[in-house]
């Protein structure tokens, strides 16, 4: 390894443009081992969190130490207080690792030392405060919990089951919706070294949500199941349960205030709602308690969060509360209104999640998800000062508080009635809603700061909930709506263009999120960063939420037009005149007849003729590999799956699939660059391969490639050699010709360069064609492990002969949808992930930052 990175060194230093580089890194770089994966620094570039975010985790003793897994399969650190967030990811590993996260749990002696248990039951270890973790064992089954106990941590508790999927496990009359795991809560007494199981009650299977051990008494365990509150005075041997005083007892969640200084200990827990039928209209069980005696008992804290529903004028609050009382009685909406037609004086939300002020036993907050978990009543967060007393609505987003609406009666709860939650690119959107969206989560850090998610961004107050601001972005100037993510993203990244006939406005394509343009940094105090401004999608009413491929007209940058491919506007062509502050769809190609925020067709490659831009062309993927699978159109109303082309500058469209077979699955197009009405396609089914056009797609004819490959993925031409490169494989890495191959004769003959069981994509740096970077995922379904290996970002420095992967600091290595070298510098890459949005990447030593100013 070393040889060859002295090789890489030495035709790194032969470069002119490097110059600008720390030739001292060099130096010390031959001097030493050094991980390949560290040879480029990768930073985080556009928007946040632009996702949901349902676990969240806070360090009990350390309020800088935090922890968040979105639900794209990124997992977060953060040491600086939520500043910025990195990876815990293994840069070397397969991706796989410390996905979809259900707990983190640190140890109250040890503030180094923590465990982590991941949704499927993959249990992992730290010892360096969560900046690197370590399978250390693994529970066959779901897994929702882990939890350490705070006077000793030799010991922890895990418990089964799938509680805090908030989007498959709600209850109802006769029980719930969701998974449930096998009935057993698991013990350490070794720090995780070895483990024991105990049963919980007389069930076979069992949902935990939480696990509280008794900080005065070690043998004191409590657990809020899907069965019942639950006690254990031997140390999790035995359980009994432990719901005197609880009406339902049902728990949705619980937490606990310790004062190590009087050994005060009070636990606090949310009952699950129940409705009850009361003549025309319902009242409801339920509510706030707390245990002053380990759990034994339980007192009523609920105080006035009951809500007169009569009071409530909004239609979307009343419709979500009889949706809510429907789903209680399993029985549908319209039955409801008409059983029980008056509105309830006196009602209990459904309310998921509670926390307690470590350093005020008396403040207490709750949250409620009205989009995902049934609850009804606006406000994102409510709070108590008083010990339960009184409760007051404190995260107030959306049209509902804007507009003042029921302002009387609020007024009368003492509750305030302004909208005080600040939101990044989101907020026109947010602005634009009446609580249409759910709180995802609640915590709070070891001071007591309070951390939501509304909708896709994640919020804090530092002021107790008076206000509330998005901490997934920074804004280079105020007002100015330009953003720095701080390293924490859960976008889906599309298509990345970095050629728009403006050298330093590059285009940025994603899911769910829009179009989005690089832009100044403004006074942004790091100029390493890259500042991005979104041009389509939420900031305007009828935007298109999710952009799958861009072009920019070849003789006029000010003409850009982008597709979408799910939600407002999906299938339809998109077109502005004025660099993207206004849009109009001039093509509408696919239809199907599913609900809008359903996945229609997955669409690449838009490319425009540069000769003749009048001529258009694109490709709809009929199977699509590194797009967000799921759900989509099985069966499509307009328009259909393979080429098209169009004459008119994209008003009108045809199908043109002439000379494939019937079932045919283009991946991408792209032209030659000496002749423009020449066209290459890559067909990635499994009668695929490499197509040539040289009548503008009238026809295609198969390019003779070695009978050993299969599937093509991506075809690219360099525009200075004219080398054509193709990346081949599959998902079940069965492919023999599977890697990336090299033609220097255009088509004629072909060598393998890069070797793996699967490749998306392939492409050479416009100013060094001697620098090749390379995306290779994980084979999803592949039962070779010696094929899972090595999944992440490659980079050759000369012209294929040796590589380094490169993927250290990126979010998702294994799903990286776009890579490639910046086209003016030859120390900048650029990629787009899946799941974590997109990345600038510097060669280790460069100093300079991407950005004029």
């Amino acid at each position: 390894m070393k040889k060859a990175l002295l090789l890489i060194v030495a035709f790194l230093l032969s470069f002119p443009s490097v110059a600008q580089l720390d030739k001292k890194y060099f130096k010390d770089l031959q001097k030493k081992e050094m991980p390949s994966t560290d040879l480029v620094a990768w930073r985080q570039v556009g928007p946040g969190m632009s996702g949901y975010c349902e676990e969240f985790w806070c360090h009990p003793t350390d309020k800088n130490v935090m922890m968040m897994s979105p639900d794209m399969y990124n997992t977060y650190g953060s040491w600086d207080a939520g500043k910025s967030w990195k990876t815990i990811k293994n840069a070397d590993g397969i991706g796989k690792d410390l996905a979809r996260m259900r707990n983190f749990a640190f140890s109250y002696q040890d503030a180094a030392f923590g465990l982590a248990i991941s949704s499927g039951g993959k249990l992992y270890k730290t010892e360096d405060t969560g900046r690197s973790w370590t399978e250390i064992a693994s529970f066959k089954g779901r897994h929702s919990v882990v939890v350490v106990d705070p006077s000793n941590d030799r010991n922890w508790y895990i418990g089964p089951g799938d509680f805090w999927n908030v989007k498959k496990n709600w209850r109802h009359i006769n029980g719930q919706v969701g998974k449930t795991s096998k009935n057993a809560i698991y013990r350490s007494r070794d720090k995780g070294k070895t483990w024991e199981n105990f049963k919980v009650g007389e069930t076979d299977k069992i949902n935990v949500g939480r696990i509280i051990v008794n900080p005065n008494n070690s043998k004191i365990i409590l657990a809020a199941t899907n069965e019942g509150m639950f006690r254990s005075e031997d140390q999790g041997e035995t359980w009994k349960l432990s719901g005197t005083g609880l009406p339902v007892n049902r728990p949705r969640d619980l937490d606990f205030y310790f004062d190590k200084k009087t050994k005060e200990f009070v636990v606090y827990l949310v009952d699950q709602t129940a409705f009850v039928p009361n003549g025309k209209t319902v009242s409801s069980k339920g509510g706030v308690y707390k245990s002053t005696d380990s759990g034994k008992t339980w007192q009523n804290i609920t105080g006035n969060l009951k809500v007169d529903m009569s009071q409530i004028s909004s239609k979307t609050l009343q419709g979500k509360y009889y949706n809510s009382i429907a789903f209680w009685f399993q029985k549908s909406s319209k039955e409801m209104k008409t059983m029980y037609p008056k509105l309830p004086t006196d009602v209990l939300d459904i309310w998921h999640r509670i926390q307690v002020n470590p350093k005020n036993k008396n403040e207490i907050y709750l949250s409620h998800n009205s989009k995902h978990d049934k609850a009804f009543l606006p406000g994102g967060a409510w709070k108590s000062i008083d010990g339960g007393k009184t409760w007051k609505a404190v995260a107030r987003e959306g049209k509902y508080w804007i507009d003042g609406k029921d302002k009387a009666y609020w007024e009368s709860r003492n509750n305030l009635v302004n909208m005080n939650t600040t939101f990044a690119h989101m907020q026109p959107e947010m602005d634009r809603r009446e609580e249409s969206w759910g709180n995802r989560f609640l915590e709070l850090d070891a001071e007591g700061t309070p951390f939501i998610c509304l909708d896709q961004q994640v919020l804090s107050s530092d002021n107790g909930g008076e206000t509330w601001q998005q901490i997934d972005d920074y804004e280079t100037a105020p007002g100015s709506k330009h953003w720095v993510g701080r390293g924490g993203s859960n976008l889906p990244g599309r298509t990345i263009l970095l050629e728009t006939g403006k050298k330093d406005r590059y285009l940025l394509c994603s899911g769910e999120h829009g179009l989005w343009q690089t832009t100044s940094l403004d006074n942004h105090p790091d100029k390493m960063d890259v500042a991005v401004e979104q041009i389509d999608g939420q900031m305007h009413h009828d935007g298109s939420h999710s952009a799958g491929t861009v072009a920019v007209h070849p003789k006029d940058p000010n003409v850009i037009y982008f597709m979408s491919y799910r939600q407002n506007n999906r299938g339809m062509v998109r077109k502005s005149i004025d660099g993207g502050k206004t849009w109009e769809n001039i093509a509408h190609i696919f239809d199907a007849d599913d609900p809008s925020h359903m996945r229609l067709v997955f669409v690449n490659s838009l490319t425009i003729d540069p000769v003749n831009p009048d001529n258009m062309y694109f490709c709809a993927t009929r199977k699509p590999i590194s797009q967000v699978h799921g759900p989509y159109a099985k069966t499509l109303t307009k328009g259909d799956y393979g080429f098209y082309r169009s004459f008119d500058g994209g008003y009108t469209w045809e199908l043109s699939t002439k000379g494939l077979h019937k079932t045919a699955s283009f991946r991408r197009v792209v032209l030659d660059p000496e002749n423009s009405e020449t066209l290459f396609s890559a067909v990635n089914d499994e009668n695929g391969g490499l197509y040539k056009s040289t009548n503008k797609g009238g026809d295609w004819k198969k390019v003779t490639i070695p009978e050993k490959i299969q599937f093509v993925n991506n075809i690219f031409i360099d525009r200075n050699t004219k080398h054509m490169f193709i990346s081949c494989g599959n998902e079940a890495a069965t492919d023999a010709g599977s890697g990336v191959w090299r033609s220097k004769d255009k088509g004629k003959s072909w060598e393998k360069i890069f070797d793996m069981p699967y490749v998306w994509q392939c492409e050479t740096s416009p100013v060094n064609p001697d620098i090749i970077t390379v995306s290779v995922p994980l084979p999803p379904r592949t039962k070779d492990k010696k094929a899972m290996l090595n999944p992440g970002a490659y980079v050759s420095f000369d012209a294929g002969k040796t590589w380094s992967k490169i993927n250290n600091g990126l979010g998702q290595q294994d799903r990286i949808v776009d890579i490639k070298p910046d086209p003016y510098r030859e120390d900048v890459f650029w990629c787009s992930q899946k799941g974590s949005g997109w990345a600038i990447g510097y060669l280790k030593g460069t100093k300079k930052g991407w950005s004029k100013n």
